[in-house]
């Protein structure tokens, strides 16, 4: 009796975490959705979205759903740094979490799993936003429309240079998760550190937080179908699809994530909290779930393919929801029972006391 009884109160303790201050649930959610988009992504062949076809409707994921895991990492970044338990030096506590996520994503590009893995870019991201830290919010926003303007006009000639068809540019690429390129996706991080610092609680900015990013979106939408890109330089700059880098998917991607951001933080306001816990608990341990994923790919792939390497093959089993559904009873099990997620409390455990030990 005295056991359950623990375990009772342990459960209880778990659930309060989940649902209370400091905790956004909503952002939870919202990490959830981008996990499970990103995983859907990665375990069905998406068709290119065309909103005059529901058919293709389930490509919405493709590209978006990193994005929005980039844009809540800047949400997350403002905070934590703002927040009762801020770190004493958030810029080495930024640099610290970054080479921690930079080698978790190295291990897992070493399992051959053949996805992009976004840590290797997600790392570089912590580190880009260590001089942002302790910039003013109106400053965050500038820096992030000024990049979401000017870097699609130069990713098209670097991406082009003969260097990335070499050895040493295949390297490069894996171990900076170019796929995700770090000056573009800066844009995202900085908008969602500017998002972070709005006052969440409030549903009036909540709403309007959702209604500009939704009109943002529709109007790159519907100039990409307008404007059709051209043919050449001009068309790789101005595209819409997923990770294309061009200025109508910035655009469109990243107001969608700020959109999708804030009616999380409204829906979870709402008895639907209870609903989506599941999902929530995924979000609370996003980096455990993603990484995850990846190893129970690499391990179900080698036993039912003797290979790693094999996409199409693999996603010929049909992995995505017992892959899915499967994570997600993890999780929920974990966080109930034992609390934060591994990963995240190892990355917490290797970066806060470092951080704080060299502001003394």
């Amino acid at each position: 009796m005295a056991a359950a009884a623990a375990v009772a109160d342990r459960v209880v303790g778990n659930l309060r975490r989940l649902d209370g201050p400091p905790r956004i649930p909503g952002l939870d959610l919202a990490r959830g959705l981008a996990v499970i988009g990103m995983l859907a992504a990665h375990l069905f062949t998406l068709p290119e979205i065309d909103w005059t076809d529901p058919v293709t409707w389930g490509g919405i994921v493709g590209g978006r759903s990193s994005i929005l895991f980039a844009t809540l990492a800047g949400v997350s970044i403002s905070i934590v740094t703002a927040g009762p338990r801020a770190p004493r030096a958030p810029g080495r506590w930024l640099g610290w979490r970054a080479l921690v996520l930079w080698v978790i994503g190295i291990a897992l590009i070493l399992t051959g799993v053949p996805v992009y893995v976004i840590l290797p870019a997600y790392a570089i991201l912590f580190a880009a936003a260590i001089p942002f830290a302790r910039v003013r919010t109106a400053t965050l926003w500038v820096w992030a429309v000024a990049v979401a303007l000017i870097v699609p006009w130069l990713l098209p000639p670097i991406e082009a240079a003969p260097f990335w068809d070499t050895a040493p540019g295949e390297a490069v690429f894996l171990l900076t998760g170019w796929a995700y390129p770090a000056p573009l996706w800066l844009a995202f991080l900085l908008a969602g550190m500017a998002v972070g610092r709005l006052d969440l609680a409030r549903a009036g900015v909540l709403w309007v937080t959702a209604g500009a990013g939704l009109v943002t979106a529709a109007v790159a939408e519907t100039l990409a179908v307008v404007v059709p890109a051209p043919d050449g330089y001009l068309g790789q700059v101005w595209r819409a699809s997923g990770h294309s880098g061009g200025i109508l998917e910035v655009w469109g991607s990243g107001g969608f994530a700020i959109a999708i951001i804030a009616l999380c933080v409204l829906l979870c306001r709402t008895i639907l909290r209870a609903v989506v816990l599941p999902i929530r608990t995924l979000g609370a341990m996003p980096l455990t779930a993603y990484s995850a994923q990846i190893v129970v790919w690499a391990v179900w792939a080698l036993i039912a393919l003797g290979t790693t390497s094999d996409l199409f093959g693999f996603r010929a089993l049909n992995p995505f929801w017992p892959m899915t559904l499967g994570i997600i009873a993890a999780c929920f099990a974990w966080a109930l029972l034992l609390g934060r997620g591994p990963l995240e409390r190892l990355v917490d455990t290797v970066s806060r006391p470092r951080a704080d030990r060299l502001a003394r």
